[in-house]
């Protein structure tokens, strides 16, 4: 059926995930008539298949290692096992409830809200259905997809991380092929709720793009949690029948598991979308665009996993925000991928930001850059929870602190200050100055600084 119905805004925002949503609610916030299409749920991959539903399997596998180690802390309790569809109902619960609340904000924002599937049809214009959405600006920010390896496809005991979320029973054992952010973090939950997982990942270490102390650090406490984990390693094929999966690896060695999970990264959405054909410059599937989200075309602009970069809901989420001010004629700074806090929320947590001490040494000269790394043995409350770990830090010589990097428990929830203290450019005397509350494991950070401005306490240089 022919597009009939016509209808014009001051923006229109293709796809309403974490990057889509910000934008809409933010350009309807600054007066922007504003026009939001999702083909599927609101609040996209991050809220219904990635970052919130994870993060509650997550945390349900926290509790259960708290139930399983509890007589170490003194406390008689039994882990009897667990129940998955238990646990798919708490974390629907959450889901649900922050679906509902994203859903009142948008009608508060009076917010055009368009279900269905869109497609550009040039620079100004998004066909759903039989409707038009004409746009003086048109945003881009239709997300991405679970990627899976040539030859191996989703489906019986092949899962993505998608089709992991809807397991209704604990996998007796597991590989995981993929050794980043999504397939370290569902190794964590797997583990925790009692499978036997093995990591295989092909680049030579666990979480590649971190500080490769950091790598280390995860491998070693995934090994002590009798995780195996095998780097360095190709993944070439896959059997599966009733009894289980076959996996083959580079050099003829196989795996054999109840359940293989495809977790090697995520994929943008811009196949068939009309991008090519409005003169948007796609490069491997992402579009181009610059430091400011413009794609070169007039008017249109891009934001999300579809641009080359972090694929971090909070990155979306800022990108959008970014846009629309842009769009309403404020001068809002560009969203910096360095300075973006990066988390994998594993079992220890790997947080980080800022440049590791490769990439500084790269960016600044060999002999200009300095590291120092204070350990959570020192710092009580790490000692109190049972976490091992670290906080490293990376400075310019007798200049500010550029990268952050951390490993331990809950130690994304330290990496707040961490952003702070690089975005701000701080000098680690600036930091050392500052008193951090005791006993906390924030006070790691503190300590940690005081080191590297030549007074550490608890810690040698």
């Amino acid at each position: 059926m022919p597009a009939t119905a016509e209808t014009t805004h001051d923006v229109v925002v293709l796809g309403g995930g974490s990057g889509g949503y910000a934008c809409a609610l933010r350009a309807a916030e600054l007066g922007l008539t504003v026009a939001l299409v999702e083909k599927d749920l609101l609040g996209g991959t991050c809220l219904h298949r990635g970052c919130i539903p994870t993060k509650a399997l997550l945390h349900a596998a926290e509790v259960a290692d708290a139930a399983r180690d509890a007589g170490r802390f003194g406390v008689r309790a039994t882990l009897e096992g667990v129940d998955m569809p238990a646990v798919t109902s708490y974390r629907e619960g959450v889901v649900g409830r922050l679906h509902k609340g994203l859903q009142g904000l948008v009608r508060a924002r009076e917010v055009d809200y368009v279900e269905g599937e869109g497609r550009l049809d040039g620079p100004g214009t998004v066909v759903v259905g039989d409707r038009r959405l004409v746009g003086r600006h048109v945003v881009l920010a239709t997300g991405s997809y679970a990627r899976t390896l040539p030859g191996l496809e989703p489906g019986g005991r092949v899962v993505t991380s998608d089709g992991a979320l809807g397991l209704t029973e604990v996998p007796g054992s597991v590989v995981v092929l993929g050794g980043g952010v999504i397939g370290v973090e569902f190794a964590s939950v797997f583990a925790s709720f009692g499978s036997e997982v093995t990591v295989v990942e092909a680049l030579p270490r666990l979480v590649a793009a971190e500080e490769p102390a950091s790598s280390a650090a995860l491998e070693r406490a995934f090994r002590g949690r009798g995780i195996t984990v095998r780097t360095g390693v190709r993944f070439e094929s896959a059997d599966q029948d009733d009894a289980g999966v076959t996996v083959r690896l580079e050099g003829g060695e196989e795996l054999t598991a109840d359940l293989v999970l495809v977790a090697v990264g995520r994929g943008p959405v811009t196949e068939g979308l009309g991008y090519a054909e409005a003169g948007v410059t796609l490069e491997r599937g992402y579009v181009v665009t610059d430091e400011r989200c413009r794609t070169g075309v007039d008017g249109l602009w891009a934001v999300g996993d579809i641009v080359p970069g972090l694929q971090l809901a909070h990155r979306g989420f800022a990108q959008g925000i970014f846009v629309a001010e842009s769009i309403a004629g404020l001068d809002p700074a560009p969203v910096v991928d360095t300075l973006v806090p990066r988390v994998t929320y594993s079992d220890p947590e790997v947080a980080s930001v800022g440049l590791t001490e490769a990439q500084a040494r790269e960016a600044h000269g060999e002999d200009a850059v300095e590291a120092s790394e204070y350990a959570l043995g020192g710092n009580g409350r790490s000692q109190i929870l049972g976490t091992k770990g670290f906080v490293k830090l990376v400075r310019l010589v007798d200049g500010p602190v550029v990268g952050v990097h951390m490993v331990g428990s809950r130690m994304g929830e330290q990496v707040g200050e961490a952003q702070l203290v690089v975005s701000w450019d701080a000098f680690p005397e600036d930091v050392a100055a500052l008193v951090h509350a005791h006993p906390t494991q924030n006070e790691a950070l503190g300590e940690a600084h005081l080191a590297l401005a030549g007074k550490p306490l608890h810690a040698h240089n």
